[in-house]
């Protein structure tokens, strides 16, 4: 068995996602499963280099996992031609920029969405790798829930019929800081900095609602701010300056009707974090980050409005839980394989610049149908 080492800077991991489910997850987790196996005899070796600004914590983490280079110099880091692929998974600000200094290098291209903070810059960014002749990636962790792939067997397999309609909720309580201390940081809720809830979450709606079903067509959004002063992370109150909560209603190519509602100001009532339930003339889903259920219309009761009597029927033990009939690995790692693969073995990949230009796409027209007030197209892009 042959051993190929692929190094990757890695680029904002000291934030929660980067390094929970990238660095620890998916690139540490595949060294501890001995590398990936590619299936001709040769073995791939991913092999992190940690960049950042803060030079304690990534000696810190560095110790902690046995890594051994990291680097607070981005440049030194794309100068060196050992290093084959660049991920960033910093704050949205700082993306755009890192990211064009890494194709420049002529680095490959991993990283987190958006991928810039304007669709011109998004754009830009996809033409200067198709330039580069650099493959690029963007992460669409949310294809590979559990969940949504069994949601899309039931898609692939003809389960539903006609689709008729998506309905999508979104969210959770974000303490404001003060009393309890916030589940996501500050930025997050700063305009200024790359913040709000539809830059975050109507680039992730728009690749489910693409893979999974087809193409929007229009969108239709309200954003607001519920909750308009927070406590950061050194517990001084600060003024939120971006949105928290956005309800959004997006025409698909085919006809179909997807409602979809992202809050950080909700609690939850649900079974999952995140549930989208698809309603079609032949049966009906309802998907969350690791389970899904169906009813069929065979099997659909027929209930009778009468708000005079209590209700006889347990409406939710009338679906049928879907089995998964695989194992599923984690999300992020199973992308993070895909990606490597494409880059050593040159094998299909869709998930490019492009595809993370449209959830940029998708965000600015939710944005500007709020302060407009009206339904916008959502036009096909080309570079």
């Amino acid at each position: 068995m042959t051993r190929r080492t692929v190094r990757i800077a890695m680029n904002g991991v000291t934030g929660r996602m980067g390094y929970r489910q990238h660095l620890v997850r998916s690139i540490l987790s595949l060294q501890q499963q001995g590398g990936l196996d590619l299936g001709d005899g040769t073995t791939l070796w991913p092999e992190p280099v940690l960049v950042g600004r803060r030079e304690h914590a990534l000696r810190a983490m560095a110790e902690q996992h046995g890594i051994e280079h990291w680097s607070t110099d981005l440049d030194a880091v794309l100068a060196d031609p050992s290093v084959e692929i660049y991920f960033d998974a910093q704050v949205t600000s700082a993306r755009e920029d890192a990211v064009r200094r890494a194709i420049a290098a002529g680095k490959h291209i991993y990283c987190e969405k958006p991928t810039a903070t304007s669709l011109d810059g998004a754009l830009e960014l996809a033409r200067l790798a198709v330039a580069a002749g650099v493959k690029h990636g963007v992460v669409q962790d949310k294809l590979f829930l559990p969940g949504l792939q069994k949601l899309k067997r039931l898609v692939d397999g003809g389960f539903f019929g006609r689709i008729l309609s998506i309905r999508g909720e979104f969210g959770y309580w974000v303490f404001e800081g003060d009393w309890q201390s916030a589940q996501r940081p500050s930025w997050n809720y700063r305009a200024e900095d790359g913040g709000g809830i539809v830059a975050d979450m109507f680039p992730h709606w728009e690749y489910v609602m693409h893979e999974t079903f087809s193409r929007v067509r229009t969108v239709q959004a309200l954003a607001t701010t519920h909750v308009p002063q927070r406590w950061d992370e050194r517990g001084k109150p600060y003024d939120a300056t971006a949105d928290d909560a956005a309800y959004g209603i997006f025409q698909l190519d085919g006809g179909a009707v997807a409602q979809i509602n992202s809050s950080w100001t909700v609690r939850v009532n649900r079974d999952e974090l995140v549930e989208f339930q698809v309603d079609g003339t032949h049966g009906s889903a309802v998907a969350g980050l690791r389970n899904c259920r169906v009813q069929h219309r065979s099997a659909t009761p027929k209930p009778v409005w009468n708000p005079d009597l209590p209700a006889t029927e347990a409406f939710r033990d009338q679906w049928q839980e879907v089995p998964d009939n695989t194992e599923f690995d984690n999300g992020f790692k199973a992308q993070w394989e895909l990606f490597l693969r494409h880059v050593v073995l040159d094998e299909p990949w869709r998930w490019d610049l492009t595809a993370g230009a449209r959830g940029v796409q998708l965000a600015e027209l939710g944005l500007r149908s709020s302060a407009e007030g009206r339904r916008l197209d959502v036009p096909e892009l080309s570079l």
